[in-house]
């Protein structure tokens, strides 16, 4: 009789002793290992300088690693970045969209640019109502928005894309109570589809609330790990704050 062994996922976002330093010499990030599996919401704490930001870019090839690699669904980003990039949707702190475009034209014209050509005007009105923008909304310039509706219309866009992975650079900074409430509820449907999520952010509380991977970075390596259901009954910030005392320790002895 043949024992059949269940298969493990296979990460959708993987970096391998990933590493950037910059010609000045400043090392951005130092062999950073991770996986972030389907269904998976990893989240990277740390603050400015911690190296959140230039994972992220590696991932995306905005930056080129010093060593190491990242990977997309298996594949290279600084290789083959434009058939990695097929497989992510990307979501920054300041969402770069056409301020004289409408909400539905934003959505429309990127939507085309990324190959679907085939989405309707209800199409872009039903995802913009699952993002939670109002419908009086929709066909309004983005140039009045605030900052919660433009990352609205950020995520509509990451939405319609269906790429298996989604990543977010500071995606609540500056957003109301609200606004992060019903971001964080989104991005609780999306791991829900099996999306796999690596957020960076400062937001410990909210980190806390939706993340089933916790880790703290800081300068360019990864201090901390674990699973958030390990961290549910310790105060998160106090734990934060003690990480990164016992690393100011080391790095100056």
């Amino acid at each position: 009789m043949i024992n059949e062994i269940s298969k493990q996922p296979s990460p959708m976002l993987q970096t391998n002793n990933l590493t950037k330093r910059y010609e000045d010499g400043v090392l951005a990030l130092d062999s950073l290992t991770l996986e972030v599996n389907p269904g998976e919401l990893f989240v990277m704490l740390g603050g400015n300088g911690a190296g959140k930001t230039t994972t992220i870019n590696l991932f995306l090839n905005f930056i080129e690693p010093t060593s190491g690699e990242a990977s997309i669904n298996g594949i290279v980003t600084h290789k083959e970045p434009l058939e990695a990039k097929k497989h992510v949707a990307f979501v920054s702190e300041n969402v770069m969209l056409y301020q004289n475009f409408t909400a539905i034209q934003n959505l429309d014209f990127f939507s085309k640019i990324g190959g679907h050509s085939d989405l309707s005007r209800d199409d872009y009105r039903d995802v913009l109502n699952r993002v939670g923008l109002a419908e009086d909304a929709h066909n309004k310039r983005l140039k009045g928005f605030s900052k919660g509706m433009r990352q609205k219309c950020g995520i509509a866009i990451a939405i319609l894309k269906d790429a298996p992975a989604i990543l977010l650079d500071e995606p609540t900074a500056g957003l109301d109570p609200k606004a992060g409430y019903e971001f964080i509820r989104l991005l609780d449907s999306l791991r829900s589809e099996n999306k796999a999520i690596l957020m960076s952010t400062h937001d410990i509380f909210r980190a806390k609330e939706i993340a089933d991977t916790i880790a703290i970075m800081d300068s360019g390596r990864m201090i901390m790990k674990e699973p958030a259901a390990n961290l549910a009954d310790q105060n998160l910030e106090e734990l934060y704050l003690q990480y990164m005392a016992g690393h100011d320790t080391k790095a100056a002895g």
